[in-house]
This record gives C-alpha cells, sequence and structure tokens, in this order.
C-alpha cells in the first residue's frame, strides 16, 4: 500500500471491512506469502535439476531453499489458520521474520525475506531457467504471479479511492 497522508492514520476505520480484510493475515497469506513459498519451491527444484549434473553444491542449495519454503508455508497456513478462527497472532509469516521476533524487529527481517524472494524471481527469470519450468510447475508461477499482483493492484486501488474519499470530504 501506498503511504498515508501526514497526520492520517493507516490503521482501518472499525466499520472499513475492506481494508480490515486486505490487511488480515489471511489475505496476506494467500496473496503474497504462499505465492512467494511457491517461487522458492520452484527454485530449489531448478537448482537440483540444474545441479544434478556435477554441481552438487546447487543440489544443496535447492534442498535447503525447498526447505525454507516449506517451512515458510507452513508458518503461512498457520497465521492464516489463526486468524480465521479469530485467534491472536502467535507467528510471523516467515521463518526470517520469525527470527526477527527474537531481535524485536520481525518487520525488518521479513523485508529482508522479501528481498531475497524478490532476488529468487529475479535470478529465475535473468538466469533462463524459467524456460526449464514443467508445464504444472508453470502454472504454479503464474498463479503465484496472478495472485501476487492483482492483489497488490486491488489494494492500491482500494487505497487510491479511500484518498480520494478524505479529499473529498475536506473540501
Amino acid at each position: 500500500m501506498t503511504p498515508a497522508e501526514p497526520g492520517t492514520s493507516s490503521h482501518p476505520a472499525p466499520d472499513d471491512r475492506i481494508l480490515r480484510f486486505f490487511q488480515s493475515p489471511l489475505f496476506l497469506s494467500c496473496t503474497i506469502g504462499i505465492p512467494f513459498c511457491i517461487y522458492k519451491f520452484l527454485f530449489g527444484s531448478l537448482a537440483i535439476r540444474s545441479g544434478i549434473g556435477g554441481e552438487p553444491a546447487l543440489v544443496l542449495l535447492g534442498w535447503l531453499i525447498i526447505a525454507w519454503a516449506a517451512l515458510d508455508l507452513s508458518l503461512n497456513v498457520a497465521r492464516a489458520g489463526l486468524d480465521i478462527s479469530g485467534r491472536p497472532n502467535a507467528i510471523e509469516y516467515c521463518t526470517i521474520a520469525q527470527v526477527g521476533r527474537y531481535f524485536h524487529a520481525p518487520g525488518a527481517f521479513l523485508a529482508f525475506d522479501t528481498l531475497l524472494s524478490f532476488s529468487i524471481i529475479c535470478i529465475t527469470l535473468w538466469s533462463g531457467w524459467i524456460a526449464r519450468l514443467t508445464t504444472p510447475e508453470s502454472v504454479l508461477w503464474y498463479t503465484a504471479t496472478t495472485l501476487n499482483l492483482i492483489s497488490l493492484s486491488l489494494v492500491i486501488m482500494y487505497d487510491e479511492a479511500l484518498r480520494a474519499r478524505r479529499n473529498a470530504k475536506k473540501k
């Protein structure tokens, strides 16, 4: 979302169900967390396939990334489940942010995880590995991309509609 105007709150109004939904762990897990896990799984799989021909370091890296993706997926599913059941937040969206809790900076660590996830996407594209995805893997990649980008667009559109409404009330 875009930053709020100075002097305005970024917290949703109690009656703004749409904004509360966009900020909910269920929505964030389904549209950001799980798609990032898909990218990590696919990248790990591609690294393993690329390394089988004689690069054991790539195979090891691939398995480590798959394990990381599996942990992150578990955290996202659990966080969404806690949200659906109305229970309080007890975990972060990803392994790196969970580590960040110990340093009282889960948001900073989540931002680092986001940087790593975007780097994985870029490496997959720029290395040409994207062309090595099987058809089912390509469908997963496209699904993750669609969820991520369309949801971001919806949130930005809604944020702009709220900003326009606030500006109209000021006049």
